[in-house]
């Protein structure tokens, strides 16, 4: 933190933060960037920059799919798709810690780190059948496409298929689809990095590469597991 504007309360000038840019504003891959200050919250020194890269987004994004939108509960059933992506992964974690039985997908390669962040059952999307998994009470796609359009039958009554690919044009028989972007949220931030600093919550950290290298790392025919991490400095 650099600079505060006119009225600004709650940070200081040189404090340690992270946070969620507005979805709205381009500009966040530089050096210096404006953020409202209502999408910060504070980082701890013993939490590396690098790693509270990956919870405003990954972060946010897992615990409002699962718990907001999905409503996720003790001893429910939720599938989580791409479970050891920058997103997946986190809500492996986050759905294992409050009691749910957590079934994990991805590719063949991906088994033993879904099995490690808490998944009790894994799917190989390449190899094995999605139907063998049975009803669930909570699907949560990061994928989309086809996988979402089959995930739908999975649904048990009641349940939810929650989102963040694209508006699903197929619902649940008995159930609700929801499609949402993620918001910021100063207090679930807090929370997260304070689970992050207890041992509760280990982010997966992919590629990290210097600002420079930005356009090509995010070219649309690079595939990098985890989270991607601009370095600025």
């Amino acid at each position: 933190m650099v600079e505060l504007g006119y009225g600004t309360t709650g940070l200081t000038v040189g404090q340690r933060v992270f946070g969620l840019t507005d979805w709205a504003r381009n500009g966040s891959l530089a050096e210096y960037t404006a953020v409202e200050a209502r999408n910060l919250a504070p980082l701890a020194a013993d939490i590396d920059h690098t790693v509270a890269a990956t919870l405003p987004i990954s972060g946010l994004t897992a615990w409002q799919g699962l718990f907001d939108h999905g409503r996720l509960t003790t001893g429910q059933t939720v599938l989580v798709h791409g479970a050891t992506g920058g997103v997946g992964s986190i809500a492996v974690q986050l759905a294992r810690e409050v009691g749910a039985h957590v079934i994990g997908t991805g590719r063949a390669g991906d088994r033993d780190l879904a099995l490690a962040l808490g998944a009790q059952t894994f799917v190989d999307l390449g190899a094995d059948d999605l139907r063998d998994v049975g009803e669930v009470d909570v699907v949560f796609d990061v994928i989309g496409g086809d996988i979402l359009e089959r995930s739908t039958a999975l649904v048990r009554p009641g349940g939810t298929l929650v989102t963040i690919a694209t508006p699903p044009t197929v619902q649940p028989r008995d159930g609700r689809a929801v499609f949402f972007v993620v918001e910021p949220d100063r207090a679930r931030l807090t929370d997260l990095a304070e689970r992050v600093r207890s041992g509760r919550l280990k982010p997966v950290v992919g590629a990290e590469r210097p600002l420079a290298e930005a356009p090509a790392a995010f070219a649309r025919d690079r595939r990098t597991p985890d989270k991607t991490i601009i370095k600025v400095a």
